[in-house]
């Protein structure tokens, strides 16, 4: 059993779901070694006697990871392991009550917006002046800066107003003020994440000011890319490509989850746009911003989708050539609208069509990559792997983009810096590059 007193506690915070969740964790160790409370991030073979789980609540596998990552510390916990266990996050916001039944071995759980209720159990305070001095975990070069927190859209699929609310915006000043503070850091990369982007500053401003906070964020010295993730395409302010054309510092890169190309679909997703309307944006972007990456995701097996449906999808990815595409299974949500609607597409029929809409992708990824060959590109180098640096191009996010890999035998970077190289050879979702020697 443990030992420490009540002063000497040492945390592990361990952080399941998407960056969003990521961002919460930072605040979290920052507002904790602000009270001077030790704390670590998903340290291997911690010391901690205090453990603080971020759930993710956002489909069935996600909500089963962060179960099985309870119950794993639960059974630390009765072993004597630690002596607290926390839970926080999306899956304790949305499902409190029914933990609290199940798993009782955790000694409080809290919502997605309880952190100061959260550092009360360690007799902290919320500290207000920490605000835009997040500790990051991410590699040193780069950060993920949310932008604002929940959401107001409807989409029938999805559980994220339950879990985090309605929208609510950041003030432009408060974002430039953590940006130059992540810049003094050493962060040269900045992620604008939220639930939805282009919907930013309505609730503060009166109107759609992504466009002020981007060429706001752009100034701060030190931050060399700025990446937009996450945007909703319905009633999207076109002002975007604007200031993504003419400021260097905002990579020609837009995340932006389309869900479905299927006007009758679309139209059961309540998703608020027509897959004209769709084609036109990507036109407009493509008009805008010559040689813009642009990523999306797509959602299969929602209830009643046809093959004929799904069809329609699969030919709308093969005729638009999407730089970046994803694909998630529909998850069947309790308490959302489309939970009142039969889950009547079968798991291997959601598989095989997410199989499907990948070899399409698979097929414009391959054309696209080699038709850099040759080309000369500025990279952003992460780490280095076995024999390979490995960095990314202003057209890819960590982790979930191509990557390109520099021969670490005949060729030196150091990481975290920006290099000149040239592609040599290009896979689906691989370049191969040397470095342009100046």
């Amino acid at each position: 059993m443990k030992t420490r007193s009540a002063n000497k506690d040492k945390v592990n915070v361990i952080t399941l779901g998407c960056s969003k969740n990521l961002v919460d964790s930072e605040n979290i160790v920052t507002q904790l070694k602000g009270n001077e409370i030790e704390v670590t991030h998903e340290e291997n073979g911690s010391d901690a006697n205090v453990v603080i789980v971020n759930t993710c609540g956002f489909i069935d596998l996600a909500k089963e990871e962060s179960i099985n990552t309870i119950l794993e510390y639960a059974e630390v916990k009765k072993q004597g392991g630690i002596e607290k266990l926390y839970v926080t996050g999306c899956l304790s916001q949305r499902y409190k009550d029914q933990l609290e039944e199940e798993i009782p071995e955790v000694d409080a759980y809290f919502g997605t917006m309880e952190l100061p209720a959260l550092l009360e159990k360690f007799e902290a305070d919320y500290k207000h002046e920490l605000i835009g001095q997040r500790k990051i975990t991410t590699l040193p070069h780069y950060a993920y800066l949310k932008i604002s927190e929940g959401c107001n859209r409807t989409c029938s699929f999805c559980a994220i107003p339950l879990m985090r609310g309605k929208h609510i915006s950041r003030s432009i000043e408060d974002l430039v003020l953590e940006a130059k503070n992540l810049a003094k850091q050493g962060v040269k990369e900045l992620m604008l994440i939220a639930q939805e982007l282009t919907y930013y500053g309505l609730d503060l401003y009166k109107e759609r000011a992504l466009p002020k906070l981007l060429n706001a964020l752009a100034d701060v010295e030190g931050i060399e890319w700025i990446r937009l993730h996450y945007a909703y395409p319905s009633k999207f302010p076109l002002e975007i490509f604007d200031v993504m054309a003419a400021r260097k510092e905002i990579c020609n890169y837009l995340d932006i989850p389309l869900q479905h190309a299927n006007n009758d679909v679309l139209n059961r997703m309540r998703r608020q746009i027509t897959q004209e309307e769709t084609r036109a944006l990507i036109a407009e972007a493509r008009k805008r911003v010559p040689g813009i990456a642009i990523r999306t995701t797509f959602l299969v097996g929602y209830p009643g989708e046809t093959e004929a449906e799904f069809q329609d999808l699969c030919d709308f990815v093969a005729d638009m050539k999407f730089e970046r595409v994803g694909v998630f299974k529909y998850s069947h949500e309790e308490n959302t609208i489309a939970f009142d609607v039969e889950d009547d597409v079968s798991a291997e029929d959601k598989q095989d069509r997410s199989n499907r809409l990948m070899e399409v992708q698979q097929h414009i990824s391959l054309e696209k990559n080699e038709a850099l060959v040759g080309k000369k590109l500025k990279v952003l180098f992460d780490r280095k792997e076995g024999g390979h640096f490995i960095g990314r191009t202003e057209f890819d996010s960590p982790e979930v983009d191509n990557e390109v890999l520099l021969d670490a035998d005949n060729n030196y970077v150091r990481l975290g810096d920006f290099a000149e190289v040239e592609i040599i050879e290009a896979t689906e979702y691989d370049l191969f590059a040397k470095l342009i020697n100046e």
